[in-house]
């Protein structure tokens, strides 16, 4: 499916965020500018996360409160070679039901990752600059209702 812009890959995000239950996992594939924070700023919304979510490329990993004592935890791999401890810790965080896991550039803690996850692919669109081919996989029961939800 094609996703036009900020907002409506915002908005896709909210949509999402509002159903979540606390453990589901969602691993964000798509180049530099592809929209994956994008994307997790609305998701962040629709849990009610009040604080602006900022890229954890630096920082490796970000937290927000939301409804229902859900936290937010967004995490982006980009600038590590390996996974180190960070792959334990990303273990602890998927292993907690109150945790909603975003995970961006997971190829370095792959191994770490749980079967039951959300795969989001974004991929640029080659006659629009600003729309997305958003392409929904993954395992487990929340998986196949967002591939549901999303192809309706």
């Amino acid at each position: 499916m094609q996703i036009h812009g900020d907002a409506a890959m915002q908005q896709f995000g909210e949509k999402l965020g509002a159903q979540l239950r606390g453990g589901e996992v969602f691993e964000l594939i798509g180049d530099v500018g592809a929209g994956k924070t994008t994307f997790t700023r609305g998701l962040a919304k629709g849990l009610g996360v009040s604080e602006q979510v900022q890229s954890p490329t630096f920082t490796i990993s970000r937290e927000y409160d939301g409804r229902d004592n859900l936290t937010l935890v967004h995490y982006d791999f980009y600038r590590l070679n390996e996974a180190g401890i960070m792959a334990q810790e990303l273990a602890e965080t998927v292993a907690n039901r109150q945790n909603i896991t975003v995970i961006e550039w997971s190829g370095v803690a792959s191994d770490s990752l749980p079967r039951e996850r959300v795969v989001l692919r974004i991929l640029p669109v080659a006659k629009d600059e600003n729309a997305r081919e958003v392409q929904v996989s993954g395992e487990g029961e929340f998986a196949t209702e967002v591939t549901r939800v999303f192809t309706a």
